[in-house]
């Protein structure tokens, strides 16, 4: 074997040198190479060179791997193989797998080399020597080569779908990041065990130094934004690992034997490396670099580094160097055959041993050191060399917790416990205890009977003492007469003396438990109970480790049970102490299960059953059984908490229990225990809460306890109750599951973690499961288990093959061993019949014994209604035989290209039915089957269905059932059911054709609709619907009807061109209308979806509405109607208070009955659908008339006014306020809604929305959701946006109500443009920005406003220009904005901008935020918020430039008066700041003409709208509203240089100001202006777009337009000569 592990390594020692540079890039030489083989089959050749594209591998390489992978881990067989290559979508899953197999050898590859520095030099392995030879190969450049591999994969950019192919998706390249995360981990960690044994050179500790502080030890990944919660642990182990490696290289070690040896001149110092790491301390990972270079520098430099030193050792204090040690450590794993955790400790040992020899314990944070000492001596090796050399380095922290013990009992015994390695360490650590010299106790005052010396340092007792307040006859510590104690630190807590008498600590140990029984019900019991847990996890490690010493601890142990008992009968009790308690029993039990049971069976601590168990059921009913003490616990403290410390140990204990030979007596006593277990935790233990990862599997290890002597119990138990469901579901997890857990896992030690957990869970879940099978008692019913075991599943779950999968399992043996022998015991306990009667319903369908024999119709109908049964509940192994079959779907569709009777002479009915049945089965078929794999025959089928004009047969046919239907339904009609049936199943045909045409061939040419097969079936259907919903007295019909509107708006979204329908939708809404409301409630509601889509559709292919002034008379009517009786319900209710809400409310005597919100009710669409036909009728010449007869606008106005009131009706008022904002864009609409009074109906009203309390501030905090969904924010936004638009379109005769409603609303206008700054969710800003439209126009005003509201005005002003500040500053740095919306506005980040208006409903905001969807999604959000802060910015310019004097004006006039303006920013310079308690001056204008400058030039870099870029797969709507930034970005740097210019002249003409400041305000934009002017020029030069003129912000300005608004290139001139006009007036 030796000679075949050399043989293997000189074979690949190449490759292994290489490391992942083996595997190379693709090239044409090599794809040529791939092409000459003639030794490769081309389909293999072709398959190769995709996997070259997906992976960006060499091509040879790629088809070598795909060998590789068909040789050992392709699950299936040659001809299969054929298969999969032709199919689409199977060859594009094995390509996915490929790829993970790819992943999985090149980490291989690194493992190998990890192994052999593992055991190179460990005498102990059987092939040292091997690898000792192959590591002397390496040794050369191995180092260097990795390191470069490290910085190229941390470098790499992410792959695309451009460069890589359509397979790799967002998933794919979450997986690609996770592998190269996973690399870059076992790169270090070769790295680092490479150091262990080689040293480094001062260069390479420079530059390895230099690497990972660029690279942030890992977290300033290339890729970070690809980084999820799941690849935390691996980006924190590449930092722990960066980390030892620094500090394995400054190699503390020989600089402690250098210092104790006083030769500190052979080892070297490097000045560049002490400077380089004065910068370090901004991240946790720099703390034990830190710390390990001050104790560098303080060894070789004692003299002149001393204020160096103790700021560099002040830093990693600050970074919490022993707690980041800590955890590191935990990190890294448990030891034993981790390497790399293992000499992890002895890395950190070294460093913490020279640490405390060099500095004082007390300058060091001495309880996380501790914690770092015991994660160290955890290692077995370890813990040996303390106790060889107890008094040097780290022994120093075992004297120095002695010297404090038992006033801190914690430290010492957390050290002891951490030193139990084996039995040797026991009894040193137990003599050690045992023998104790000093006690320390601290006194707040001296007694009387302590005399002291003059100094108070020495103090003596002057009689004994009892050292624990406990009764007479219980064990307890006497302090005897003179003794003398040491007064160590007198000060605030008291006298800390240390008593010199001898005593044994297992004494005061046993005075602790007793003290804790008699405190257990006091305010003490807390701290009592810190004391007594280190001493009972001390007991549990001692006898878990050498049970020859559990004679000795009797005292301790015996008192175990009387705590259990009082802890856990306490109102909360403390469950870490309960657990000790526990774990401890748990480890006796399995030496004396007969003892333990008999002391535990008192305690109540155990379930126990109140009644003697007599019989099985008794047992199996659990009658009388009661959880006890542990029960309660489970439910109300751990369940509730996620933490399960009490639940793990119990497992253990019952187990423990279970397993040892009790008497029967003692067995029936844990039937209560094992029936917990199997009947309340073992079916739902992994549905509760967990706090930490990992323990559900840990739970799952233990609740399987399989007792020889409660046999019959289990077996019982398991065959017939949820418990067996239970454990098959836990075998059903599969083996793709494990390889993926095991896969997320940052350890490269395959021995340990959540991955391993799982597989010794499924272990035991078929080990229980075999035995089960095996000892269950014959019987002629199959139990629920074996029904379980043997079923069916839908979607391929089939659980056979689940665990027949199981046998490609590669990391445990045992697990494909076990899944085999189930397999086995199931094919010998089951064996399946064959599917006889499948066989008769295939010989009933087939079309050709149709000649032989005649099948009557309700023998044809009965096994179709068979088939579809199977379809319906899934049963995949009955249907895969089927569907391969030949000729089956021939035969299947064969009734439905037959001709039937005319409706009206059917005397079959059930030929009806089986129609409807080959309908639904074929639409199962394709609804359940992905389209490329439908079977040839059933697509030639379709294909033929189609060719013989069957659509337009069916078509025919179900219009003149449903005519018949209609006729005579006065007679009644005998075969109803039958008929609803055939229509229904038609119904479903039509709705998979929208989502199916490449399959079912309904459509062809989706240009002009009437040249598609659908245009007949489109029209029958329409008469269809009419016969159904204009025959009002038919109940039947109208159900039919609703169902088929159903249909109508599914077909509606998907044809998006359609015939003109208008007509016959007026006719049936018409019917509709005068039909029995509370059944047509939801019909009606569907036809007003219809109209408002087909209105939508008309809309963009443009177009005359004949049918406008009457659908726009029923529509008004119905708006009237339904606002009025919201009126009369909400007064109802008002009078009522809030009960007549409750939907189980007895009340009969409301006007219409409860009227409900909706968003799709009748009442709300109605609205919409109003608001459409007024958008159509732009210039008012039907709706007009129509509000004159029906008063529509006064109902509605009402009603919004008493849902504002009442804060009720969300969605009526949302879509009230649409229509009303319709109306509001025209003159005549404007002055309609004006004249009808809008301002007193929302103007006081709106303030419940917001609720401004008494000190003036909105008790509602803005809204961090997106702004699509349905708020009360969003109605106020709307009432903003009403307001503008009314403002703008009637100007001076709409200023006053303007004025009242921004002075009722001023408080929650001034907060919301002051929120910007701290929430910059897309809703905020969608105020923000209407907000500021308002103001925009309501700014053209001034006069108005300063007379009526002088202090609001100026208010706005100030608040406006700091808002400009705010969008400047986040607009600049996007970095910030992004951690901003990431940590403030978190799960209510949209996907990407949405339009704001023109929007009736509200969109569902539920996406798929999958690793890279959610970073995708989170790029859309940025961009959206950026687009609302530009446009935020741009009318807040453009409003500020009313509140600024005119330039012209000001730059020729002489005489202006300067007081009419006021200063709007302050003679400053400086960047905007992010603080509200700068002002805003000079330089934060200069800075929004910088970043609008800097926007602007980087979207000419790009050639295209950055939006547009990232929004490519959203819709028109979308993309049109993000369009506009280019012309935006314009706007806002003209009216920015407009304030700019204006108010610098201002400045420069006002006699306050003094003269320097004028000349230093000269000089500044002098400088400024002219770089600006450059820059513009250079961008002019290469084209720019124009201001967005009245596009996006309408001028409504009095004054001049503002120059460079014109759309020609050289109508920028104007501007650019203003701005030059302007610099060379500051120049003079």
């Amino acid at each position: 074997r030796s000679a075949q592990i050399e043989v293997e390594l000189d074979r690949h020692w190449d490759r292994l040198h290489q490391g992942l540079s083996y595997y190379k890039p693709p090239s044409s030489s090599s794809a040529e190479k791939v092409k000459e083989k003639k030794d490769v089959a081309q389909p293999l050749k072709d398959f190769g060179l995709r996997i070259s594209k997906l992976l960006s591998l060499d091509e040879q390489q790629s088809v070598q791997l795909l060998q590789c992978y068909l040789q050992e881990d392709y699950r299936g067989t040659r001809d299969s193989l054929k298969v999969v290559l032709k199919d689409e979508r199977q060859s594009q899953a094995l390509l996915l797998k490929i790829a993970d197999y790819y992943y999985e050898e090149r980490m291989c590859l690194l493992r190998c080399v990890l192994l052999l520095l593992t055991y190179f030099q460990d005498e102990r392995h059987p092939y040292r020597a091997e690898y000792s030879d192959c590591v002397k190969k390496l040794e050369k450049d191995l180092v260097s080569k990795y390191q470069l591999q490290f910085e190229s994969l941390f470098k790499a950019e992410a792959p695309t779908w451009e460069t890589h192919g359509n397979l790799m998706t967002e998933r794919q390249v979450s997986r690609w990041f996770l592998q190269c995360l996973r690399e870059q981990s076992l790169l270090l960690e070769i790295i680092f065990l490479y150091y262990a044994y080689f040293e480094m050179n001062p260069s390479d500790l420079l530059n390895f130094t230099k690497m990972f502080k660029e690279q942030g030890f890992g977290l300033r990944q290339t890729n970070r934004h690809l980084v999820d919660k799941s690849m935390d642990a691996l980006v924190d182990r590449i930092g722990y690992l960066s980390a030892l490696i620094l500090v394995e290289g400054m190699d503390i070690d020989f600089l402690h034997k250098c210092a104790l040896e006083d030769c500190t001149d052979q080892h070297q110092f490097s000045s560049e490396m002490d400077q380089l790491l004065l910068t370090f301390g901004d991240i946790p990972h720099h703390a034990p670099v830190l710390l390990a270079w001050v104790l560098l520098r303080h060894t070789l430099r004692p003299d002149d580094t001393s204020p160096v030193i103790r700021r560099i050792g002040n830093t990693a204090l600050q970074l919490g160097v022993f707690k980041y040690l800590s955890t590191m450590l935990k990190g890294l794993g448990v030891s034993g055959n981790n390497c790399t955790a293992s000499t992890a400790k002895m890395c950190v040992y070294g460093l913490l041993s020279f640490v405390i020899t060099s500095f004082e314990e007390e300058s060091l944070q001495s309880s996380h050191l501790i914690d770092a000492a015991c994660e160290v001596l955890s290692a077995p090796s370890l813990a040996e060399i303390f106790w060889e050399l107890p008094n040097m380095g780290l022994g120093m922290i075992l004297d120095s917790a002695v010297g404090m013990f038992p006033h801190k009992i914690g430290p010492l015994l957390q050290l002891l416990t951490a030193l139990l390695s084996n039995k040797s360490t026991v009894k040193k650590v137990y003599n050690f205890l045992d023998k104790m010299s000093f006690y320390t106790q601290v006194y707040k005052h001296k007694s009387n009977d302590i005399i002291s010396n003059d100094d108070e340092t020495l103090w003596r007792r002057q009689a004994p003492k009892l050292l624990y307040p406990l009764g007479t006859g219980q064990t307890n510590l006497w302090m005897p007469q003179g003794v003398l104690g040491q007064v160590m630190s007198p000060g605030e807590q008291g006298y800390v003396v240390r008593w010199e008498f001898s005593y044994s600590s297992w004494t005061l140990f046993t005075c602790e438990v007793e003290m804790l029984l008699h405190v257990v019900s006091t305010a003490d019991v807390l701290a009592h109970c810190a004391r007594v847990k280190p001493i009972l996890d001390l007991v549990h490690k001692i006898i878990s480790t050498d049970w020859t010493v559990s004679d000795c601890l009797l005292p301790l142990t015996s008192r175990i049970y009387m705590l259990l008992q009082r802890l856990t009968s306490v109102i909360n009790p403390p469950v870490d102490v309960i657990a000790s308690c526990v774990n401890c029993l748990s480890v006796l039990a399995a030496r004396m299960p007969g003892k333990v049971w008999s002391s535990l069976h008192h305690t109540g601590f155990l379930p126990f059953a109140s009644n003697p168990l007599t019989s099985m059921a008794q047992c199996i009913s659990a009658e009388g059984m009661k959880a006890g003490n542990y029960g309660n616990l489970l439910v109300q403290i751990e369940q509730p908490r996620g933490e399960y410390a009490v639940t793990i140990a119990f497992l253990r204990l019952i187990t423990t229990l279970v397993k040892g030979q009790l008497g029967s007596t003692q067995n029936k006593g844990l039937i209560p225990c094992v029936l917990l277990v199997l009947k309340e935790m073992l079916p739902t233990y992994h549905k509760w809460r967990y706090n930490t990862y990992g323990v559900r599997e840990r739970i799952g290890e233990g609740v399987f306890p399989f007792a020889p002597s409660l046999q019959s119990l289990c077996i019982y138990s398991l065959a017939n109750t949820e418990a067996g469901q239970a454990v098959v579901n836990i075998m059903g997890v599969g083996v793709d599951t494990i390889d993926v857990v095991l896969a997320a896992q940052p350890s490269s030690c395959g021995s340990e973690g959540p991955g391993q957990m799982l597989i010794q869970t499924v272990k035991l879940a078929f080990s229980v499961t075999n035995n089960v099978i095996r000892l269950k008692p014959p019987s002629d019913t199959v139990s629920p288990l074996e029904q379980a075991l043997t079923q069916h599943g839908g979607h391929g779950n089939n659980l056979i093959v689940v665990l027949a999968k199981y046998i490609y399992h590669k990391h445990d043996p045992a697990l494909p061993r076990l899944a085999i022998q189930l397999l086995k015991r199931l094919a010998t306990e089951f064996l399946l019949g064959e599917w006889s009667c499948l066989h008769v319903v295939l010989d009933l369908i087939d079309s050709k014994q149709q000649g032989k024999y005649w099948c009557p119709p309700l023998l044809h109908r009965a096994g179709l209604a068979f088939l579809l049964a199977l379809w319906q509940d899934r049963r995949d192994s009955a249907i895969s035989v089927l569907r391969t079959k030949e000729r089956f779907w021939e035969n299947l569709t064969t009734p439905l290209f037959g001709t039937l009777t005319p409706p009206s002479d059917t005397t079959e009915p059930c030929v009806l039915e089986t129609c409807a049945f080959v309908m639904k089965i074929i639409g199962l078929e394709i609804y359940y089957v992905v389209s490329g794999s439908l079977e040839q025959s059933l697509k030639d089928g379709l294909q033929k269905f189609s060719n013989a004009r069957r659509y337009e047969y069916w078509s025919q046919y179900v219009k003149s059932l449903v005519c018949h239907v209609a006729e005579m339904e006065e007679e009644g009609i005998c075969y109803f059911t039958e008929a609803q049936m055939l229509i229904s199943a038609w119904r479903m045909l039509l709705i998979l054709s929208t989502n199916h045409s490449d399959v079912m061939h309904l459509t062809e040419d989706s240009t002009n609709y009437r040249s598609m097969k659908y245009f007949p079936v489109f029209c029958d259907f329409l008469f269809l619907l009419l016969s159904l919903l204009t025959t009002p007295t038919s109940a039947p019909c109208l159900r039919l009807g609703s169902m088929m509107a159903t249909l109508l708006l599914i077909l509606l979204k998907q044809w998006r061109r359609s015939p003109d329908i208008l007509s016959p939708l007026s006719l049936i809404l018409e019917s509709v209308l005068q039909a029995d409301q509370q059944l047509m409630e939801r019909t009606k509601a569907k036809i007003f979806s219809a109209l408002i889509s087909v209105l939508q559709i008309q809309g963009l292919d443009g177009g005359d509405i004949s049918q406008l002034p009457q659908l726009l008379l029923s529509v008004c009517e119905t708006v009237k109607d339904e606002a009025l009786a919201l009126i009369d319900n909400m007064r109802h209710t008002s009078q009522l208070g809030d009960t007549v809400e409750d939907e189980d409310s007895m009340e009969t005597d409301s006007p219409r009955g409860p009227q409900k919100d909706q968003r799709d009710g009748v009442c709300v669409l109605a609205l919409h659908l109003a608001k459409e036909l007024c958008r159509t009728d732009e210039d008012g010449e039907h709706w007009v008339s129509v509000m004159r007869k029906v008063p529509l606008l006064p109902s509605v106005l009402s009603a919004v006014e008493l849902s504002l009131r009442m804060k009720r009706n969300l969605y009526f008022t949302e879509a009230a306020l649409h229509l009303l904002l319709t109306l509001a864009r025209t003159p005549q609409g404007a002055a309609a809604v004006a004249g009808a009074g809008v301002t007193q109906t929302i103007c006081l009203p709106l303030l419940s929305v917001y609720e401004v309390s008494p000190n003036g501030t909105s008790q509602q905090s803005f809204s961090r959701k997106s702004q699509d969904l349905a708020c009360w924010p969003g109605v106020y936004r709307l009432c903003m946006s009403l307001m503008e638009s009314l403002l703008k379109t009637l100007r001076y005769n709409f200023i006053n109500e303007a004025l009242d409603f921004v002075g009722v609303h001023q408080e929650r206008i001034l907060q919301c443009l002051n929120a910007v700054r701290t929430v910059q969710s897309l809703a905020c800003l969608d105020e923000a920005d209407h907000t500021v439209g308002f103001l925009l126009q309501l700014s053209s005003f001034c006069k108005e406003w300063q007379f009526h509201l002088p202090k609001l005005l100026r208010d706005v002003q100030v608040n406006l220009c700091y808002l400009c500040q705010t969008c400047t500053h986040l607009l600049h740095s996007k970095k910030m904005l992004h951690h901003y919306l990431q940590a403030k506005n978190g799960e209510a980040l949209p996907p990407g901008p949405l339009p704001r208006t023109q929007r009736p409903t509200q969109t569902s905001t539920k996406e798929a935020a999958g690793g890279g969807e959610r970073e995708e999604a989170e790029q859309k959000a940025l961009l959206a918020v950026q687009c609302s802060l530009l446009k935020i910015l741009s009318k807040t310019l453009a409003t500020l430039q009313h509140f600024t004097p005119d330039c012209c004006q000001i730059l020729l006039d002489q005489s202006m008066d300067l007081a009419e303006y006021s200063t709007l920013f302050v003679l400053s310079f400086t960047t905007p700041a992010f603080d509200p308690d700068v002002a805003p001056s000079f330089g934060t204008l200069l800075a929004t003409i910088n970043v609008s400058l800097s926007m602007l030039s980087e979207m000419e870099k790009k050639k295209e709208p950055i939006l547009f870029v990232l929004l490519s797969n959203t819709n028109i709507e979308m993309i049109n509203w993000c369009l506009p930034s280019r012309s935006l970005l314009m706007f806002t740097m003209e009216n920015c240089f407009y304030v700019l210019i204006s108010q610098a002249v201002r400045c420069l003409k006002d006699p306050s100001i003094l003269p320097r400041d004028k000349q230093r305000l000269k000089q500044e934009l002098s400088s400024e202006l002219s770089t600006l002017l450059s820059s513009l020029f250079r961008h002019f030069r290469r084209g720019s777009p124009s201001s967005p003129a009245s596009a996006i912000l309408p001028s409504t300005q009095s004054k001049p337009p503002t120059p460079g608004s014109k759309a020609s290139h050289e109508g920028q001139e104007p501007f650019i000569q203003l701005v030059q006009a302007f610099v060379r007036l500051v120049q003079r």
